[in-house]
């Protein structure tokens, strides 16, 4: 695996499109200056000894040189060695409603975009657990099995958006039964599913898929996104909001008695998403009374520096350019002027 022990450095790159652009400025002015003593093609003739192309290249050398240099800085390493480790942590699948009601903006800046933000600040927290992510409307998927990379965890949660899922409809229990699913088989760690829902359209199958979760242990939590007096679903790219078959604005509320229910069956708190932090601090702490157990993860160690072939690199183009005149060789001038 191949990564950067100091990656800030990385940032020095932004320099070399403001030096090429400097250069290129240069080279106007000196021609521009060039024009006013006479005809360009007269002064070359002038002028044998300057060559055209030398100073380019130097330039492009130095440019390379800089942009080594600073991934030399950035400590660029291989990992030689991947060895499977054992850590003390919980296992947590998130199960996010994704129908078209969650664009409701009865919670800022819409109930889909906080609920993000929630599991974007609990994936934060996380250090040796696990966190495998589900979405669901009328049908629910797997967006991530269940993992120790939160990198890859916070990549994934961008990408989710209504439009993954045709299907409209709130299909908790088909979601509840693939969380359930998606459990590692270690025994004895602290497992929970976290349901962000709005309740809305509750489809069947839900307290079977209670029963069978709560059996292995796993605890269910509920979030509910909303309010219960509701909000209209905007329409994007748009003003207006979305209507029914007789053409009334459709008001999407939130199903708080049911997401208590669920709650309830699952062994887990139900807290409602507000414009306040309250449901991230609720649910960090009921996460954390979850028992933890090892947790066996694959990492790389060894890392080996790589920088010295980067050095070598940078020495030779250095020597490269020394030995580069921007001058013409007088030998080979004199030559090309014995042969005529």
């Amino acid at each position: 695996m191949f990564r950067f022990e100091e990656p800030t450095y990385l940032y020095l790159l932004l320099l070399l499109p403001l030096l090429a652009a400097f250069y290129l400025y240069s080279n106007y002015r000196k021609k521009k200056a060039i024009r006013r003593f006479g005809d360009p093609t007269l002064m070359i003739s002038l002028m044998p000894a300057v060559s055209k192309y030398r100073p380019d290249l130097k330039f492009s050398i130095m440019l390379v040189v800089i942009g080594l240099f600073a991934v030399l800085l950035a400590r660029p390493q291989f990992g030689s060695k991947l060895e499977t480790v054992k850590r003390q942590g919980i296992e947590v699948i998130i199960a996010l409603d994704i129908s078209n009601s969650m664009l409701a903006q009865d919670v800022q800046p819409s109930r889909l975009e906080k609920a993000k933000h929630i599991i974007s600040q609990l994936v934060d927290k996380m250090q040796n657990d696990k966190v495998g992510m589900i979405v669901f409307a009328g049908d629910a998927f797997t967006q991530l099995p269940i993992t120790s990379d939160y990198i890859s965890a916070k990549m994934f949660l961008e990408t989710i958006d209504p439009s993954l899922i045709s299907k409209q409809g709130t299909a908790i229990g088909a979601a509840i039964e693939l969380a359930t699913r998606s459990f590692t088989p270690n025994e004895g760690i602290g497992r929970t599913v976290i349901l962000i829902t709005d309740g809305e359209n509750h489809e069947g199958g839900v307290d079977e898929a209670i029963k069978r979760a709560t059996e292995k242990g796993i605890q269910v939590n509920v979030l509910g996104v909303g309010s219960p007096d509701g909000s209209p679903i905007p329409i994007r790219g748009g003003n207006d909001y979305r209507h029914d078959r007789e053409g009334n604005i459709i008001v999407t509320r939130l199903n708080e008695q049911m997401c208590q229910e669920i709650a309830q069956q699952g062994k887990g708190i139900y807290v409602r998403v507000d414009n306040t932090n309250n449901a991230q601090r609720a649910i960090n702490k009921e996460i954390n009374k979850l028992a933890k157990a090892d947790v066996e993860t694959q990492v790389y160690t060894d890392y080996n520096e790589q920088f010295q072939a980067v050095a070598w690199i940078i020495l030779i183009l250095l020597l490269g350019e020394m030995l580069i005149l921007e001058c013409k060789n007088p030998l080979f001038r004199n030559i090309h002027l014995f042969s005529k």
